[in-house]
């Protein structure tokens, strides 16, 4: 029983952070920005936040709806980033949005035995634990990045603490 009560609390920690907190500020950035500015790269070595966003979709459907959901995996990570067609951010949004709507049954699947299941995600060998974790921290960090272009190009501060007393 304990099990499956630390499951739970896990699966809620990832969902809050992915949800609650990496989604409203993807979106808060893209609502500041305009379809060129999303697919603005200071270099040909660097990733526009366009392509950011279809690589986080590709991301969390490899290891979420594959990884942990048992889904076919249909990825082709490359084409993430090799994506140079000015999709636009609502396109990106939505896209990105709807699959993480189709991880929520995936997350409410989750047992204390598939935390431990080792099973083969993209190239590795992983356990559902460290399939959460990975995602989360993966999806938190491109998120950082979404939001320092975001700062760069707009020269404006984001508000993600705004009604937050932080000290």
């Amino acid at each position: 029983m304990q099990g499956q009560h630390i499951t739970e609390a896990l699966v809620a920690e990832v969902r809050h952070r992915l949800y609650d907190e990496c989604l409203s500020r993807i979106k808060l950035c893209l609502d500041k920005l305009t379809d060129e500015q999303v697919w603005w790269r200071p270099n040909k070595e660097s990733n526009s936040i366009g392509n950011l966003l279809l690589h986080l979709n590709g991301n969390v459907r490899q290891w979420i709806l594959t990884g942990l959901g048992g889904q076919p995996d249909m990825r082709h990570r490359q084409q993430e980033f090799d994506e140079r067609t000015q999709i636009p951010k609502e396109v990106l949004w939505k896209t990105l949005e709807y699959t993480m709507q189709e991880l929520i049954p995936v997350f409410d699947a989750v047992t204390p035995g598939d935390l431990l299941l080792r099973r083969n995600v993209q190239t590795f060998e992983e356990t559902g634990l460290t399939i959460l974790v990975h995602v989360t921290e993966h999806f938190s960090y491109h998120t950082g990045q979404i939001a320092w272009i975001t700062k760069m190009l707009t020269s404006r501060q984001l508000g993600f603490y705004e009604n937050i007393r932080l000290e």
